[in-house]
């Protein structure tokens, strides 16, 4: 079997693939790519089981074929290439892969395509379509929130509501939380699931503006743009009741520029013990106070930052950084946190740079002040 590719259009493509690879594949195979040639069409795939995805490009072949190769020594070797062909020639009983350029030949080995687990196919999904941007935006504003404790799976991912009023997305990891909604994505059919972080983050790094088909059933999810197609498997479980630990009452409410708290509490938090990364709020009139210490270093910090500011006067702890983790998602010049009390949530929202129908909550828990 033969085919000749261009080396960069072969790169791009492949490195889109790459984040799928795993370091620690429990079969050697999925350390390959599998390349499949139909018609002058190949397509290339990469698995870690969980994740599936896929990639096309055009290719010149005198045959059909298909065969795996090593992941990382093709793309170390087109790494070095300058954009030019390269030959392809596959001894489809020994495997061998010999790569032709304008400056020399390599040989490596490949292994039987046949034994590269097979693409997933979703039986009795539902579909819905998503712009773009509208879906990088849900990924940027609620996967940092996501948890990575392997005792609760079900909070390592994002929960996805589908409605005919709105779709919800909600992160959490049980400090921090992450509600965002959109009203003007709707479908017909009520539905729920928990998508992983893996392929979420490699949607995020690889979507544009163009509309995404959405498929889902009980058991997988299947995302398709341009010429990619990703699978992965759902996170299986039931997501916590998130509505429940959102306060409803908030009457202290304080609004502020975002840069000006978050500049703030960057340097504020230097200050603060290395292990709670405390900071302390105290507002009172049209004044936030923000300090911080660590007793074991004799290290200490306070700055004043002027606020709009209604409620009663109120001293509250949180952790330095879940708090810098939401200002830098929240993508708002201006926000507000409300509070009701120093031992529950405090809330933060974006008072601009919201898309029509689009809304955003976040929530971070406190930490309790040592007097």
């Amino acid at each position: 079997m033969k085919f000749i590719v261009n080396s960069t259009a072969l790169l791009r493509e492949l490195q889109k693939l790459n984040g799928v690879i795993s370091s620690n594949n429990t079969l050697p195979i999925l350390d390959n790519f599998l390349f499949n040639i139909s018609n002058n069409k190949m397509s290339v795939i990469a698995s870690d089981l969980e994740t599936t995805m896929m990639s096309s490009i055009s290719v010149e072949a005198d045959e059909d074929g298909k065969i795996t190769i090593p992941a990382r020594i093709l793309i170390d070797t087109l790494k070095t290439f300058s954009n030019q062909p390269l030959t392809f020639i596959v001894d489809t009983i020994t495997f061998g892969i010999e790569i032709s350029s304008e400056l020399g030949n390599y040989k490596l080995a490949g292994q039987n395509a046949d034994e590269f687990p097979k693409m997933p196919t979703l039986q009795a999904s539902s579909s819905t379509i998503l712009k773009g941007d509208v879906l990088a935006n849900a990924i940027n504003k609620t996967l940092f929130a996501s948890g990575n404790d392997e005792l609760r799976p079900v909070m390592s991912g994002v929960f996805c509501e589908l409605s005919s009023d709105q779709t919800t997305f909600v992160a959490t990891d049980a400090h921090k939380l992450v509600r965002h909604t959109r009203t003007d994505v709707k479908t017909d059919k009520n539905a729920s699931f928990i998508l992983p972080k893996k392929p979420l983050t490699i949607i995020k790094n690889n979507i544009d503006t163009t509309d995404i088909t959405l498929e889902y059933n009980e058991t997988n999810a299947l995302f398709s743009f341009g010429n990619i197609t990703i699978i992965c498997r759902l996170i299986d479980g039931k997501y916590p009741n998130y509505e429940a630990v959102i306060p409803k009452e908030n009457p202290n409410k304080l609004t502020i520029e975002t840069e000006a708290l978050l500049s703030s509490i960057k340097r504020v938090s230097i200050y603060a013990n290395k292990t709670t990364h405390q900071i302390r709020f105290k507002v009172a009139g049209s004044e936030l106070q923000i300090t911080s210490e660590d007793l074991d270093f004799a290290n200490k910090a306070e700055e004043r930052l002027s606020c709009q500011y209604k409620g009663e006067d109120m001293e509250i702890g949180f952790n330095s950084k879940f708090v810098i983790d939401m200002l830098n998602n929240i993508g708002a010049e201006q926000i507000s946190i409300e509070m009701s009390a120093p031992n529950r949530a405090g809330i933060i929202l974006p008072l601009d740079g919201l898309e029509e129908g689009e809304n955003t909550l976040m929530l971070v828990m406190p930490v309790m002040l040592n007097s």
